[in-house]
Parts: structure tokens; C-alpha cells; sequence
């Protein structure tokens, strides 16, 4: 039932994503282009709304059913109920972003009650830890505002990566999916069924979305992807040790490392936080010659790679997770290290690049 579900998810996006598309342009839900906009004409966005939809609809189909493991004490209303009601919240609040292009308070606003609908009213939250050498790290009365941060920075984490067509879309599949395997490792079908819904209705938005895009997600989109990624990857590695914990971390590594380094970025040059600039990840390779599908594709090999480095790392040891995180570290380091030489006009690295990549 789950295969003929996730079709069914993938073929209604490919339905309703057109629809979407009409929709935006009579309600004035376009993007525009401006300096800080790779985009060179108007685009619709709103196309999350068709990710949306096409999730309900295979939730529905399939109804997954909670497991004693998702069942959190207390709660007010069933976890899956929170969720949805979170997940709608999110959206419309990312519907009335793409329209009106509503404050940053006003979607902080939205994205804390989505946040605090399913920490609050579903139960879920980080409330310990177990400690890898002995002991537990009970987080007490801060349990809930760190879980609702949690939710809100992975949120705001997808949402800054989206600035390349099908980049957000793509690395969202890639978590997705991610996450789905890891729940089938761990015997959890409700999350994996949810995880793989959700990415097989980004898959079908990617048809139109992918370079060059005939639709944006827009904040509709990477709000929803993002608070549903937070939420489920926290369902996965609630309460348990410091390593498990890192799992979801390495999982997102590409928005959550892009993220570090733009408030690094923004503090050191005492910018505000949620200034907006053109120094992310996506905008640093396509500055030193990478083509616009190249640049996409790239970072997607990234996210496969943190992808993959989650998978290994929930299967090994603690010393071997360990050495697998410091391997990761250097990388990333190194990573950060080649693409600001190549911004110097290292034209040969660049060059060796592009010649590996085909």
C-alpha cells in the first residue's frame, strides 16, 4: 500500500503543481527580480502549496498509524493531529508570505504556534539525554523552548537554502529520503511513511521546479518541507544519547553548516541576523564559474554525502562516530577553504573541478 501511495503523492503533485502555478499569477503570488534575485523574470511562487496537498492527499490514502514509540506523555491531542495542524499552520502562513510578503515578526509568529502546536499539543519534545560515558542530561523546564528552536531553525535553515531553482526542493528530498531509510533501520513505519510521502511529492514538484523552473516553491514551500523535516527527524532521535542526537544533525548538514555560516558571516560584519545577502553556498559557486545547474547539482552531492555519512554514523561505534564526525569537520573546513581560494581567481582549481564533475 505504501508503493501505490507514494505514486499516487508523486502523480497529485504533478497535477496540482500547474494548478498552483495559475493560481499564483491571478492572486499575485510572483516573485520578482532584483539585485539580490538570480532570476531575471517574474516567476509564480506558491508552488509549496502543491507540495502540500499532494502530502494530505497520500496521508490520507495511506493513514500510517502511530506506533507505542511515537506516542508521547503527556498530550493533549494525538502527535499525527499536531502535526497536521502545525503543517496547515506553517502553510498559510507561508501562503500569506508569497502574497502579501508579510514581516519577519509576523512569520517568526507563525512558525513559533506551528512549533508550539506540536511540542505543546502533541508532547514532542527533547526532554533528556543519555550521556555516552555514563549519566543522563534531563533539560527540565528548558525541554520545550529547545525543542521549539529546534523546529524553528531547521524551519528557517530550508528556507535560506532556497535560492537556486530546485536547490531547497532537492536537498529536501535528499534529507527526506534519508530519513526514511533510517526509520526503516529502526522499525518505525509512521515516520518513514511520512518521510517518504513528503519526498515523493517534492520529486514531483521537482518536475517543474528544476533548472530552468517554471514555478517557485516560495516560502510556502520551504517553510512547510522545513517544519516537517524538523519534526520528523526530532520523532526519530527524541530522548536518547548524544551520539543518536548528532544523526539528524549530519542529516542536514547542508542547510544547518550554510546556516552557522551566514550568522558567523552577518555577525562579524554586525549585520542583523535575518539580513538577506548573496554569500550562501549556492551564491559563493555560482560566483566562481559554476553554471546554474551545475551549482545545484553540486550541492546536492553534498547533501548525499551527509546523507550517507547519517547512515554510517547511527551504525557505528561511538568511537567510530567520533572519527567519522572529525573526518567531517576537515572536509567541510577544506571545502570552505578551496571555494574561497577559487573566489580569488584560482581559475585551474575551478577548471579541475568542472573536468571531474563530467
Amino acid at each position: 500500500m505504501l508503493y501505490l501511495t507514494l505514486v499516487l503523492a508523486f502523480i497529485a503533485s504533478i497535477v496540482l503543481t500547474p494548478i498552483v502555478k495559475r493560481l499564483a499569477f491571478r492572486i499575485g503570488a510572483v516573485d520578482r527580480p532584483n539585485y539580490r534575485k538570480v532570476h531575471a523574470r517574474i516567476m509564480p511562487r506558491l508552488g509549496g502549496l502543491a507540495i502540500f496537498g499532494s502530502f494530505v492527499i497520500g496521508y490520507f490514502i495511506l493513514r500510517p498509524e502511530e506506533s507505542i514509540s511515537n506516542a508521547v506523555e503527556p498530550a493533549f491531542i494525538p502527535i499525527s493531529t499536531a502535526i497536521l495542524i502545525g503543517a496547515l499552520i506553517i502553510t498559510v502562513t507561508g501562503v500569506l508570505d508569497d502574497m502579501y510578503e508579510i514581516t519577519a515578526k509576523a512569520k517568526m509568529l507563525g512558525q513559533f504556534l506551528a512549533a508550539a502546536i506540536v511540542v505543546v499539543g502533541g508532547g514532542l519534545e527533547i526532554s533528556f539525554i543519555n550521556l555516552p560515558f555514563g549519566g543522563e542530561l534531563d533539560f527540565g523546564y528548558f525541554s520545550i523552548p529547545l525543542t521549539i528552536i529546534w523546529i524553528i531553525g531547521i524551519t528557517n535553515a530550508i528556507n535560506l537554502i532556497d535560492g537556486l531553482d530546485g536547490l531547497a526542493a532537492g536537498v529536501s528530498t535528499i534529507a527526506l529520503t534519508t530519513l526514511a531509510i533510517m526509520a526503516f533501520i529502526m522499525g518505525d513505519p509512521f515516520v518513514m511513511s511520512l518521510a517518504a510521502i513528503l519526498a515523493a511529492s517534492s520529486i514531483g514538484f521537482l518536475y517543474y521546479n528544476f533548472h530552468p523552473a517554471k514555478i517557485f516553491m516560495g516560502d510556502t514551500g520551504a517553510l512547510f518541507l522545513g517544519f516537517m523535516i524538523s519534526v520528523l527527524a526530532l520523532m526519530g532521535f527524541k530522548n536518547i544519547t548524544v551520539v543518536a542526537l548528532i544523526i539528524p544533525v549530519i542529516m542536514l548538514g547542508v542547510p544547518i553548516s550554510d546556516t552557522f555560516f551566514a550568522i558567523v558571516r552577518r555577525v562579524r560584519e554586525k549585520q542583523s541576523i535575518s539580513a538577506a545577502d548573496k554569500s550562501h553556498l549556492h551564491h559563493c559557486l555560482l560566483n566562481i564559474g559554476f553554471s546554474h545547474r551545475q551549482t545545484v547539482l553540486i550541492i546536492y552531492g553534498i547533501a548525499a554525502l551527509f546523507g550517507l555519512a547519517a547512515l554510517l554514523f547511527s551504525q557505528a561505534t561511538l568511537w567510530g562516530g567520533i572519527l567519522l564526525i572529525s573526518v567531517m569537520l576537515i572536509a567541510i573546513e577544506l571545502f570552505v577553504e578551496v571555494v574561497g581560494l577559487a573566489g580569488k581567481n584560482y581559475r585551474p582549481l575551478i577548471n579541475l573541478v568542472k573536468l571531474i564533475g563530467k
